[in-house]
């Protein structure tokens, strides 16, 4: 099982390219940022986290930039978005971001990808809470069309282009891995159509480890071999007893959790982190 740490990479904490020389040095195989472009005053959508919305949510890096500086310093490490919320981007603008990364990267960008819960939020980009999955599933088929052919073209509901010219095309093929954030009733329908990786949240309340003999089942009637769709866990807790769990229960990655604060705090933790790691 491979490990890897998320944070909100902002202003205030420890710099990606820091943080992301220092995962290397531990051996860790992967750093995640999330994105969210900014956080509606309002708060009428709820945290799924519950209480207080940390303020690392509105400061957060635009993720590609923050993984491009924690490329430019390490030469292992993979770099994933976790998640890019791809409800709130254009697709020709986004296939290009990725299609960049991972060619300046030497091919190590994973393309974790999710819908987002604050409906407010995507609505100042234009996107309905209610039609958000159909816009999701458009957009991601749009961005495969985009990094396969020389000549793409897309028409569908929402996402609609003529044939186009866009290099550059990514370094891996037939593109960066797209794994699929969540664990709702309806996110195995995206995974088996075009996610090459599931990576759901681990909550206190909430395991979805349960659930993937439920995936495996899906991925073999649909004629994918359930071995070519890794599953993820992201805020897996650094605890021995529960990532051997994880690992004999047939999860691929954990990922741990990192608070978005100084060297001075996250070092320390890291090094607690990679002893976890180690057994």
């Amino acid at each position: 099982m491979d490990y890897g740490v998320v944070m909100f990479a902002t202003e205030y904490a420890i710099p990606p390219d820091e943080l992301a020389r220092a995962l290397e040095e531990r051996g860790f195989e992967s750093v995640w940022f999330p994105e969210h472009t900014h956080i509606p005053a309002s708060r009428r959508s709820p945290w799924p986290g519950g209480g207080d919305l940390p303020r690392d949510y509105w400061s957060s890096y635009d993720p590609f930039i923050a993984l491009m500086a924690a490329a430019a310093a390490t030469r292992r490490l993979k770099l994933g978005t976790g998640i890019c919320l791809v409800v709130e981007r254009d697709p020709i603008t986004t296939a290009k971001e990725v299609a960049t990364l991972d060619r300046l990267s030497g091919g190590r960008f994973l393309f974790g990808i999710g819908g987002g819960w604050n409906a407010e939020e995507m609505e100042d980009h234009g996107t309905a809470f209610k039609t958000r999955w159909r816009l999701f599933r458009e957009r991601v088929l749009a961005m495969k069309e985009i990094w396969t052919k020389r000549e793409a073209e897309f028409h569908g509901e929402f996402v609609n282009f003529d044939k186009i010219w866009a290099d550059p095309k990514p370094l891996q093929k037939p593109h960066p891995p797209i794994i699929v954030g969540g664990d709702g009733p309806t996110t195995f329908d995206r995974v088996v159509e075009f996610g090459d990786g599931w990576m759901p949240i681990m909550r206190l309340k909430q395991n979805p480890v349960p659930r993937i003999p439920e995936l495996r089942e899906r991925l073999q009637k649909a004629g994918r071999d359930p071995k070519s769709v890794p599953v993820s866990i992201f805020f897996a807790p650094p605890d021995r007893a529960v990532l051997n769990a994880l690992e004999k229960a047939g999860v691929a990655r954990a990922i741990f959790g990192l608070p978005s604060e100084a060297r001075d705090a996250v070092l320390p933790r890291l090094d607690a982190y990679a002893k976890a790691m180690r057994g």
